[in-house]
């Protein structure tokens, strides 16, 4: 209907002659979707306005747009202007505006005064600067939808007793503030006590609550992974007991079976796998594909699941880059015996790769003059006529 007025702008349609001998109740029926007709008129043009407003106010792509255009509409730019002149005033640039209207369009149809600057005076005097505030209204502006009295206050408030001081109580109620204040209630302060009971420090339950969610699931499940990380060895009062934490928090109980297989396939026993993960938790958070390519290299250079299991940070360093070209010298120089056979994989992987270069390439060059060769790949280890076992 919409295209066919617009034929008719364009003198398209046939003319009211060629209609004259219609009847009263055809004409009735014109009469009646005029008003659809021109709504429709009126819509193209407001969403013209739109786009144009996004790209040129916004800094948003056309296609960007376009697409955003689908959800919010105006053709007049009063408000969308008040409304990024006080983001501009509480910090934000032109790059925050563009993510932000692309995340939340329909923010630009705010009420500026009532509903938006009373949550940004909250923000800021909950202790966000101008710049933490900017970046966390880009990445999560829904935040400015939540309600003042009843989400963001209390969650604020209820934070402060739970964290270390007000800016991780203000980054706190960011992460949670889609989380109903009702909920929060039931889950925080009974999972933050029983850390605080079993002998995590402040610190740490602070860190928890201001960058994770953890604290807000159900307190007999936050219970249960505890105890289960307690049964593992881990000690309260150390980081790496946080790490556990979390790792158990984000995976599922069939994720967590995958990655003990992946761990088997690659020839590591039970023990092994759960000493890796004792030393370093997160390493369930590496991909299957990840595990086994970096173990079954490290396999056939020479290395033992056993020793793979005590320096699990290994199988994080990029296996290209930095596991193959290290690997490479140091297999050279224990197989010319220049350095101790049980070396440990931390002892060179771990290194910058300056100190490497020292200790493992320039220190040795004189007795094997092509080690920088291997490093690079330009030289095999064969090729020197070294055979591996």
């Amino acid at each position: 209907m919409c295209s066919n007025f617009r034929r008719g702008r364009l003198g398209l349609l046939p003319s009211w002659r060629r209609i004259e001998g219609a009847s009263m109740t055809q004409l009735h029926f014109l009469g009646n979707i005029t008003p659809f007709v021109i709504r429709c008129f009126s819509s193209s043009k407001q969403r013209s306005f739109t786009v144009s407003y996004l790209i040129s106010s916004c800094g948003l792509s056309p296609e960007t747009a376009i697409s955003t255009s689908k959800k919010v509409q105006f053709e007049n730019p009063k408000n969308p202007d008040s409304v990024l002149a006080l983001l501009r005033n509480h910090g934000c640039t032109d790059t925050h505006i563009s993510k932000i209207v692309a995340k939340l369009p329909l923010l630009l149809l705010a009420n500026p005064v009532k509903t938006l600057l009373p949550k940004l005076q909250f923000l800021g005097s909950a202790g966000l600067s101008h710049v933490d505030l900017a970046k966390i209204l880009a990445s999560t502006p829904n935040i400015l939808c939540r309600s003042l009295e009843k989400n963001l206050i209390p969650t604020y408030n209820l934070f402060k007793g739970v964290v270390i001081g007000d800016e991780n109580a203000a980054k706190a109620l960011v992460r949670h503030c889609w989380i109903p204040c009702e909920n929060l209630e039931k889950t925080i302060p009974p999972n933050a006590a029983l850390l605080r009971e079993i002998g995590v420090p402040m610190a740490y339950i602070s860190f928890l609550a201001t960058f994770f969610t953890i604290l807000a699931q159900k307190s007999d499940k936050f219970s249960k992974d505890v105890n289960k990380i307690m049964e593992m060895g881990f000690e309260p009062q150390k980081l790496i007991f946080v790490n556990a934490l979390q790792m158990f928090f984000q995976m599922s109980e069939s994720t967590w079976k995958q990655k003990m297989k992946a761990y088997r396939r690659c020839g590591l026993s039970e023990d092994e796998i759960m000493l890796a993960f004792r030393n370093h938790p997160l390493c369930f958070q590496l991909s299957e594909k990840k595990i086994m390519s970096t173990v079954d290299y490290l396999v056939n250079m020479g290395w033992q699941p056993a020793a793979i299991a005590r320096v699990p940070v290994a199988l994080f360093f990029n296996l290209e880059r930095r596991i193959v070209p290290r690997c490479s010298v140091v297999k050279v120089l224990l197989l010319k015996g220049l350095v101790k056979k049980d070396l440990c994989l931390g002892t060179f992987l771990k290194l910058t790769e300056r100190a490497f270069m020292d200790r493992f390439i320039i220190k040795y060059e004189k007795d094997v003059p092509q080690l920088l060769d291997v490093y690079h790949g330009k030289v095999g280890i064969q090729e020197l006529g070294l055979v591996t076992d």
